[in-house]
Order: C-alpha cells, then structure tokens, then sequence
C-alpha cells in the first residue's frame, strides 16, 4: 500500500491528507477554485458536510474535473456527513447530500456528532431548545442501510468519545470504520486512540494544526516554541511538524486552507521524519482543547452541555 494511504476496516484505503471544505463566508466559487487547484497538487480525499454548504461547489468541481480527464472517481475519496437534524432518516439525508454533489456513491458517511436536533435546525450552533432524545440504534441502522443500498462505501462517526465508541459496538452490525475528531500536538487523543485502536477504528483528525486562522481556532500550534524549534532543525514548516505527527500516529489529517502555496505545504509534510526525540519533545506540550468542529469551545455556555454526557470523557 502506498504510504500516503491507509486500509479501513471495511478493507478500502483512504488518502491520509484530506481537504476539507468548511470556510466562511461560504462562497462557491472560491470552493471550486480550491478544489481544482487541490486536484492539481495532488489532493484525492475531499471532506464535505451537508451544515457546510460547500457540497454543491465540491461536487461541481470534481465532476467537472472528472468530465476533464483530470480525474477518475475511482480515485477520489469523497467524505460527507450527517446532520443532527436527519438522525431519523439517514438514508433519504445521503441521497439529498449525493444530489447535491451530483454523485453516485459516496466514499465515507459519518455522523457529524452523536446528537439529534428538531428537523428545522440548520445552522452550526444550535439553542438550547433544539434539541431531542437520541435513539442511536435508530440512527445507526440507517446508516448500516446506507452502505448495504451501495450509497455509501463506508460509515463511521465524528466526535465519539471512547465512552461512545463503547457503546455504539454494543448494538453495531456494522463497526464503524473512522471516527474523525480534533486532533493535533497539543490535544493528542491518546486515550481516543488507544480505544480506536483496539476496535481497528481510525482516527481522523480535523484542525490538525489547531484552527489558526478560524474565528474559534488558535495559532497556538503552530506558534509553540517546541514546534517552532523542531521545524527549524528539519528545515521545515511548524505546520509540515504538526501534521507528520499526526501522521506519524497512524492518523490522517483534514486540512482546511484554500491558498495554494499552503496546500502544497501540507502535502509535502509526507516528506518530513520526525526523530524520536522530537516526538518525545512534542508529548510534554501542554494539552489544550481548540476547537469542537465549527462549535466554540466553551463548556460553560455551549448547548452540547444539555445532552448530558456529551462531554464525558475525553474525545
């Protein structure tokens, strides 16, 4: 297997640096330029959201692409996810994201967050009185029905704490195969990823490099002195340092910039080897929770602290 990809448990690869699409504003254009020039530096994993908005642009972009010779769809992993507003129904959910995207199938189909809101929720932070009950059982065996319909090649879940992951396997038929979280060196996952790992789940990691440049992100990644320092040694970029040890964790990476001279960085992070002297330099950083998604981090006044044990263990 080629080291820019990994096997799932389902037995597919999946590219190790993903695109990811979320910006705002949301302007299509602007998505479909980053997508083409994406394509051209040599991106093949594209991850999308139906709370995004982006999935129009990305889908014209790639099919687009496809029409071009550019690209065929076999080589393209293309991710999308459930809303908290379409837990009852997932399977007509993934059909209106696929029309959307103007796409058969689609490569990964995650639940955006083990929540359920009122079926007019759709916008990123919902109030307190947006809320319902979660059947999870429900919820997941409409995803398990997704990918037997052939709507879907894989599903998983995003923001699972190990106390979920647990649970979701006590009534899966289906294990899922990723669970995409925040990640980067400093909040490391390590209880997280122990748990995936013993259940062959991969850990996927959004805001890699801490979300600079996002209103709910920091810098305080990329700025640390230790990363700084590691980046100096090697000739490289605190982000290259960031994402090669994400990588070097067994876990892909969702990167999110639309500036091309960025997105070629980040690719060339599979180039850097780190020592075992700067993996043990970055373990003594400071954990420090960013970002939740597009959600605040601020667990005093976030709706998420109604649904009880969202938050109840680390993530």
């Amino acid at each position: 297997m080629r080291k820019s990809h990994v096997r799932l448990n389902c037995g597919i690869t999946m590219p190790l640096i993903g695109l990811g699409t979320y910006s705002f504003p949301n302007d299509r254009n602007i998505t479909e330029l980053a997508i083409h020039n994406a394509l051209q530096i040599g991106y093949r994993h594209f991850d999308t959201a139906k709370i995004y908005g982006s999935e129009p642009a990305v889908g014209k972009a790639l099919n687009d692409a496809m029409f071009d010779g550019v690209v065929e769809r076999e080589d393209i992993f293309l991710t999308s996810k459930l809303w908290g507003s379409d837990h009852h129904d997932p399977v007509s959910a993934l059909k209106r994201t696929l029309q959307n995207l103007g796409m058969e199938y689609l490569d990964m189909y995650l639940v955006h967050w083990p929540i359920k809101l009122k079926p007019w929720v759709n916008y990123p932070v919902p109030n307190e009185d947006d809320f319902e009950n979660l059947d999870f059982e429900v919820t997941w065996a409409g995803m398990e029905k997704c990918l037997q319909m052939g709507l879907c090649r894989s599903i998983g879940v995003s923001n699972f704490s190990s106390k979920k992951i647990h649970w979701l396997l006590d009534f899966a038929s289906t294990p899922p195969a990723v669970n995409q979280v925040e990640m980067h060196p400093m909040w490391r996952q390590e209880k997280l990823r122990e748990t995936c790992g013993d259940h062959k789940i991969h850990v996927s990691a959004y805001s890699p490099l801490g979300g600079p440049g996002n209103a709910w992100g920091s810098t305080a990644v990329v700025h640390n002195p230790i990363i700084q320092s590691i980046a100096f040694k090697h000739k490289a970029t605190p982000a290259q340092v960031a994402l090669q040890w994400g990588l070097s964790r067994g876990s892909s990476v969702i990167v999110k910039s639309f500036n091309e001279e960025r997105m070629k960085e980040n690719m060339a992070s599979f180039d850097l080897k780190l020592s075992e002297e700067d993996i043990l330099e970055i373990q003594k950083l400071e954990q420090m929770k960013i970002m939740r998604g597009e959600f605040l981090v601020n667990e005093t006044t976030s709706p998420y602290k109604t649904i009880g044990d969202l938050w109840d263990d680390e993530i």
